[in-house]
């Protein structure tokens, strides 16, 4: 059996080793998010009971089946939509999520606005930039960014905090994590979602505020 516990001691002490080094090391350590998408119930189950609360989910329904019943019993939980999200599934989203990360076009972030309200359980959101300009995936294109992220918080006053990233498999990450980096500092975004389990120390040399740990974390996956 996996040994969570162990397996999330070892990548806090690597994300602490990683982040004292950098020249971040004066702000808060990077959060911990465990992507548990896709994972076995008991492997949950040991996550919470380490005391893991930051949980990142790929999909709104799959996440809703596994949550809703956990995030009555541990009400300090925090789940974040790290996956792509559909128009029709925005009013669920908003239900169930502490922080969207994958805003990353026109046609969402209206949606999103138009369902935003006191009730809603997303109380702040990320914009997703593409870095490499890669077909296959989601994410807006860096040269649009900065306009889009002036339309999220001025026209539509949508609480955007930051930005995240996925490099492309076959480049250096630390090219794409600076310039991620860069783009939100221009736009004065403080928080930063990027590096996972191959890369997540190199994510916090550039000052990542999170990294999203799957594999590392919870084990291989049984398909």
């Amino acid at each position: 059996m996996e040994n969570i516990e162990e397996n999330k001691k070892k990548i806090l002490t690597k994300i602490q080793k990683a982040h004292i080094t950098s020249n971040f090391s004066s702000l808060p350590y990077p959060k911990l998010v465990a992507v548990s998408k896709k994972q076995e119930e008991y492997k949950i189950e040991l996550a919470i009971k380490s005391g893991q609360r930051i949980y990142g989910e790929n999909r709104v329904q799959e996440a809703q089946e596994r949550w809703h019943k956990r995030i009555e019993l541990y009400n300090d939980v925090e789940l974040r939509l790290i996956g792509p999200l559909q128009t029709n599934k925005v009013k669920q989203a908003l239900n169930l999520f502490n922080i969207i990360e994958t805003i990353d076009r026109e046609k969402l972030a209206i949606e999103i606005s138009n369902n935003l309200n006191n009730q809603s359980k997303t109380k702040n959101f990320y914009i997703q930039i593409n870095t490499g300009s890669e077909n296959q995936k989601s994410g807006l294109i860096p040269s649009e960014a900065n306009a889009f992220i002036e339309y999220c918080t001025k026209d539509l006053k949508l609480p955007i905090i930051g930005l995240m990233c996925i490099p492309p498999q076959d480049e250096e990450p630390s090219m794409h994590f600076a310039f991620l980096k860069k783009i939100a500092k221009r736009n004065n975004l403080t928080e930063l979602s990027m590096g996972m389990s191959n890369d997540f120390e190199e994510a916090i040399k550039f000052g990542t505020t999170s990294v999203r740990i799957g594999s590392l974390f919870f084990g291989a996956r049984e398909l």
